[in-house]
């Protein structure tokens, strides 16, 4: 290929980059803009047609890259001042920001919720005050669940103590009242990033027997000292979310790939894979990691760790975590107290 033609390539592949800057740009003010929806849908077609009234007039074509470039700019410039707030009029079972208190080696947790459902939509509240004692932290154990798309799943992180207790975390959107959650809104500033720090009854129950979805549970090949550095690593986010909110997205703060960060700031990181964006696949990843109980081949692992019908025996029953539990693979050694 000649030196003009790679230019020409190279602009034109530029372009392409612009245009579909372009379109997020649009639904950016779409969604984000003002709440009266004329004024929104008005901003983002008045900067689509500027945009492409300065790629078509402006000459040469370089010149006018750059001169499109600059609405989309001031776009990204304004949506990324846009602020997380707390102090929205929250849906109940989002409405309290768990905190946690460290002494030594006991962690207090304000705001764990342990709703007692009669459907989705209909539950009685819960909110407490627990103890964990993390030198009796034995395990850390993630669910997949999923709601229909197998290559889509959502993740939640839960930690066994010696003592009987377990501890669920699932990284969520906050909506408001009135506000249902859509896959193309999540692209955008349009939910708050929401930790929900919840007795598993709550958390895995909520899903399995009044959503109807289908529930995986692994025990994750991690020592206890990991899973305890994993356990603060989670609270000191859900710290700063309380002082600080922010902002959720489908793509980069999303319940897996934050998870993946979290993993990073402890010193546990793997390489990017593609199965954290397809994460219903994530189980797979993980046995391929080691990181689950590889003495059984993968889909007999899977098969074995689905307890979604154990889940629904167990329904409100306290002993909930060990029932679902029964029969898993790859067990949490018992800690040595001697």
């Amino acid at each position: 290929m000649t030196t003009r033609g790679g230019w020409i390539v190279l602009q034109l592949l530029a372009g392409l980059v612009l245009l579909l800057a372009i379109a997020w740009g649009a639904l950016a003010l779409w969604f984000d803009g003002p709440s009266a929806r004329g004024l929104a849908g008005g901003l983002a077609a008045g900067f689509v047609l500027l945009s492409l009234a300065l790629l078509a007039l402006v000459r040469p074509f370089r010149r006018g890259l750059l001169a499109a470039l600059v609405p989309v700019i001031a776009v990204i410039v304004w949506w990324t001042s846009i602020p997380a707030r707390n102090d929205r009029n929250w849906y109940p079972d989002v409405a309290r920001l768990a905190h946690a208190t460290f002494a030594g080696n006991l962690v207090t947790i304000e705001n764990v919720r342990n709703f007692d459902y009669r459907s989705e939509t209909d539950y009685t509240q819960r909110w407490e005050t627990r103890t964990y004692d993390l030198d009796k932290l034995r395990g850390f154990d993630m669910f997949l669940s999923f709601w229909g798309p197998t290559l889509i799943a959502h993740t939640i992180a839960s930690w066994e103590f010696d003592d009987g207790q377990h501890l669920a975390i699932s990284i969520e959107t906050r909506k408001e009242q009135g506000e249902e959650y859509s896959a193309l809104r999540g692209f955008f500033r349009q939910y708050e990033l929401y930790y929900v720090v919840a007795d598993e009854r709550d958390l895995v129950r909520l899903r399995t027997n009044y959503r109807g979805e289908q529930a995986y549970l692994y025990r994750l090949r991690v020592p206890p000292d990991a899973a305890r550095a994993f356990l603060r690593e989670y609270l000191r986010e859900v710290n700063e979310l309380a002082a600080q909110p922010r902002w959720y997205n489908a793509l980069t703060h999303n319940c897996t790939t934050t998870i993946r960060y979290h993993a990073q700031q402890v010193g546990e990181g793997r390489p990017l894979d593609w199965r954290l964006f397809a994460n219903g696949r994530s189980d797979e990843m993980m046995y391929d990691q080691g990181r689950l109980d590889t003495s059984l081949p993968f889909p007999e692992l899977k098969a074995r760790s689905d307890i979604t019908s154990k889940a629904k025996a167990a329904d409100a029953d306290p002993e909930f975590s060990a029932r679902i539990r029964d029969g898993l693979p790859g067990a949490h050694p018992v800690l040595d107290r001697q």
